[in-house]
């Protein structure tokens, strides 16, 4: 029997491993919502948790820009009666906004085009409730919310003609909420699988400041929002050895993300 189930769960992770790779290519959205049932003691009582997800979407401001994170983090969450959970995270992420700095103009030349800013700090929290239909189905619903506490800065040089500039984009006050309502299933090997819809909504502040006048690199305060605010996700919360569970997730708007936590139920 153990024999079987270890051969179950190395191919599950091999799976998993293989799932998250495969789609970071194409995009990511918010950080893993876990599976709708908490893991936490019937009776009552604390899991933890580590993550890494890949966060990718596509934010508007008259112009769409692709906007990806890598966000690491550390969760604890309180739970019971397998019914409803409590959690919070605090994390480090890191920002790239695609082709924002390039130009249309072709007098303008910048020494790259993409923002990259490295680790910030952000904290995420969240509830989630489920009822079980029977011992094998059962539907949920959770909320989940991040801010982003550290402004992502970045800074491009250029020229306009002969004309140098150096140009500052800061993006501050980031933030994101979501809804989601589901299904989860209990697979064979204590395995359990979930998918759902989810609404959600981000936005932040975004200015950019040259100190040489170049009109084009130029914003005072302006607002950038998600694109898409209906998505889907899925996920598989497995089993390791004793007290140990791998969740993986992904998660579809207009683009697609995917994370994978380790979690530990005391």
């Amino acid at each position: 029997m153990f024999k079987k189930f270890f051969t179950v769960n190395c191919f599950v992770i091999l799976l998993a491993a293989l799932f998250i790779f495969t789609i970071r290519s194409a995009a990511m959205a918010a950080g893993l919502f876990g599976p709708l049932q908490t893991v936490s003691k019937e009776t009552g009582g604390l899991n933890t948790a580590i993550g890494y997800f890949y966060h990718e979407d596509t934010y508007k401001n008259g112009v769409d820009h692709t906007v990806r994170l890598n966000e690491i983090y550390s969760q604890a969450a309180y739970g019971a009666k397998n019914i409803w959970e409590v959690y919070a995270r605090a994390g480090l992420a890191d920002m790239k906004i695609f082709d924002i700095f390039s130009s249309t103009d072709a007098f303008i030349m910048t020494d790259r085009d993409n923002f990259e800013a490295n680790w910030e700090f952000f904290g995420t929290i969240g509830a989630k409730a489920f009822y079980p239909i029977n011992s094998i189905w059962g539907i949920g619903a959770f909320i989940q919310g991040t801010y982003y506490f550290s402004d992502f800065t970045d800074t491009v040089s250029g020229t306009k003609g002969e004309t140098p500039f150096t140009t500052e984009l800061k993006v501050k006050d980031f933030w994101n909420v979501n809804f989601g309502i589901g299904v989860q299933a209990a697979l064979p090997y204590g395995i359990k699988f979930y998918a759902g819809p989810y609404i959600y909504y981000s936005g932040a502040n975004v200015s950019m400041h040259s100190y040489i006048s170049v009109p084009e690199y130029y914003l005072d305060d302006d607002t950038i929002r998600n694109k898409s605010i209906v998505g889907g996700f899925t996920g598989l919360d497995i089993p390791l050895t004793k007290g140990f569970r791998l969740n993986i997730e992904g998660q579809f708007a207009d683009r697609v993300s995917a994370g994978a936590a380790i979690s530990y139920t005391y």
